[in-house]
């Protein structure tokens, strides 16, 4: 049978849905809560501050975070005592949001606050971006995957651009899109 998590985020001040717990504190509860049981699963202890973003690997067992320490992490539901640091960003940079691949569960990609790139990971080699996708003129604020290729990832930003990224020919600086929009 298919269990049911709902996570959330608990600040000093009361309950907050993670993508709403910007800003709120530094001390922080991360529970997963068995929904047919109506009880805490568990409590992660990860992050160090605000978590900005969660995204379910095609793997149903497997999830990432990024959050306002800089960093990216995953998870296995199967083992939650231990969680592993895929990035970090140079002078803790925040980290707001995160996509994976939905046809590779071996990559993901991340957006930094307040910069014009996004980073590609590979959960097989922690701590190594694979690429680092650059053309944006001002910051990026959201990306998808396409959900038939495990190679093209459309990103957007603050510039009024959407920019479709073809990943099939990896080299670690990309800065020619396949597609524009503005």
């Amino acid at each position: 049978s298919n269990k049911c998590y709902f996570f959330f985020f608990q600040a000093e001040d009361g309950i907050r849905d993670f993508c709403l717990s910007r800003g709120l504190g530094d001390v922080y509860k991360r529970q997963i809560w068995d929904i047919e049981k109506e009880s805490v699963y568990t409590q992660l202890i990860a992050h160090d501050r605000e978590v900005y973003d969660i995204s379910f690997s095609p793997n149903v067992n497997v999830f990432a975070s990024v959050g306002s320490d800089g960093s990216a992490r995953q998870f296995d539901l199967r083992n939650l005592e231990h969680s592993t640091v895929l990035y970090e960003t140079e002078n803790s940079i925040p980290l707001l949001r995160l996509a994976w691949n939905k046809q590779d569960p071996n990559y993901l990609a991340v957006i930094a606050m307040d910069q014009t790139y996004v980073t590609l990971l590979d959960i097989r080699h922690p701590l190594s971006p694979v690429a680092k996708l650059s053309n944006h003129r001002d910051s990026v604020n959201s990306l998808a995957w396409a959900p038939q290729s495990s190679c093209h990832l459309c990103t957007v930003g603050d510039d009024c651009q959407a920019l479709i990224w073809d990943l099939s020919e990896l080299k670690f600086e990309l800065t020619e899109p396949l597609l524009e929009y503005k």
